[in-house]
């Protein structure tokens, strides 16, 4: 091709026909130039499905961990929840309600002292983040989605932190003072898997001790105020990530 063009180019300077010669110079240029336009225009064509493709992956992997992490949510939520239940109920107590059932005075105050921490599952976020390609999600609003979701978090973290500082001091302290954990957990456990108590790990004298601890009571106000603030940043995570989903789900929908 190249020597059919030379060719063409010889044949009209020996005719000399400059005029035209020039005139095939010229646009055998253009040709060359959109042959270049073209062929940068496939290469970045290329470059944009490969790159659309990664995005995708990255979206997919990030519905996954966010699907898992919506379920385990759902799960801490009920945990607060039974927490903040248990603590109401001892509660009564502080205030006057006499204890008739000494079986389930133990078991929700050991309901309300077990800790249980939720850990997200957002290793796909923290990737894009740490290695700076959180800008392959062309969506922003999936992005600020994202962003604000890991907001809500360390505002869990921080509330949480706070609840344990708390606990430590007011209702792990007398507690521990009175009661013997080994039979206590015992017995709770038997009853979390058969559905009742095989003892009585507390005395009602011991019960009364503890009723009439102020810094024990004030121990399950604050459990039951800290736990509803977390309970509501938790709905409003779970409400958030099931938000971004459903804007992930439309963006791989796209192709």
């Amino acid at each position: 091709m190249i020597k059919f063009f030379r060719r063409i180019r010889q044949n009209l300077l020996t005719e000399n026909k400059f005029s035209k010669y020039l005139f095939y110079a010229i646009g055998e240029i253009i040709l060359v130039v959109i042959g270049i336009l073209i062929a940068l225009q496939i290469n970045n064509s290329n470059e944009s499905n490969k790159q659309r493709a990664k995005e995708v992956q990255f979206l997919k992997n990030l519905k996954s961990d966010l699907i898992f992490e919506e379920s385990e949510l759902e799960s801490y939520i009920g945990i607060r929840e039974s927490i903040v239940s248990s603590a109401q109920i001892v509660l009564e107590h502080f205030n006057g309600k006499p204890v008739e059932n000494l079986h389930m005075f133990n078991f929700h105050t050991f309901n309300v002292g077990i800790w249980q921490e939720f850990q997200r599952n957002n290793n796909t976020f923290l990737e894009l983040l740490n290695s700076g390609n959180l800008t392959i999600i062309s969506n922003d609003s999936i992005k600020n989605g994202l962003l604000n979701l890991d907001l809500i978090h360390k505002k869990i973290i921080s509330d949480r932190e706070h609840l344990r500082n708390d606990m430590e001091h007011y209702f792990y302290d007398p507690w521990f003072k009175t009661v013997d954990l080994d039979p206590f957990a015992q017995s709770f456990v038997f009853y979390a898997n058969n559905g009742e108590f095989d003892n009585t790990p507390l005395s009602k004298e011991e019960i009364d001790s503890l009723i009439s601890d102020k810094v024990f009571k004030n121990g399950f106000v604050l459990s039951v105020f800290t736990n509803s603030l977390i309970i509501d940043e938790y709905k409003r995570m779970k409400d958030l990530n099931k938000k971004v989903v459903e804007l992930i789900n439309k963006e791989i929908a796209k192709g």
